[in-house]
């Protein structure tokens, strides 16, 4: 665990928030909620306590989506520009980042994956591919 500031916004900038304190786990979810939700393979979020979680501007930019049939998940958006961002659980006990929102290096690494029995049938991890230091090779 990382005890420190850390701050995210959305893609426009018009939402930021700060995370203080520990950050929780972090892990890879590829379950078929998450895929939608992300448009990928897979995410990654970052959980954290809702008392180390705080917004710092643009709240009201922030959209929620809670899906009548799940137990914990919910997603958040930019109205502004779609850009995923935190929620808090439908149980009120964590906020999940979505690491890709953070402005900053976390300082901790995922540590599992999970419901990896819902993985996409085209997954290919990435470690397994080519690297490009730029766009794609010519």
């Amino acid at each position: 665990m990382s005890n420190k500031c850390v701050r995210g916004s959305c893609f426009c900038k018009k939402v930021s928030y700060e995370i203080s304190a520990n950050m929780g786990v972090f892990q890879y979810c590829h379950c078929s909620r998450c895929q939608k939700v992300t448009g990928s393979a897979h995410a990654a979020n970052i959980f954290v306590a809702p008392a180390d979680f705080e917004w710092q501007q643009g709240e009201e930019y922030v959209a929620r989506y809670d899906p009548p049939e799940t137990k914990y998940f919910a997603t958040s958006f930019c109205k502004q520009c779609g850009s995923s961002l935190p929620w808090l659980s439908k149980s009120g006990k964590v906020v999940i980042i979505p690491a890709g929102s953070l402005d900053e290096d976390p300082g901790i690494r995922p540590s599992q994956n999970i419901y990896c029995d819902s993985r996409s049938s085209w997954y290919k991890a990435a470690s397994d591919l080519p690297e490009n230091k730029q766009g794609p090779a010519r």
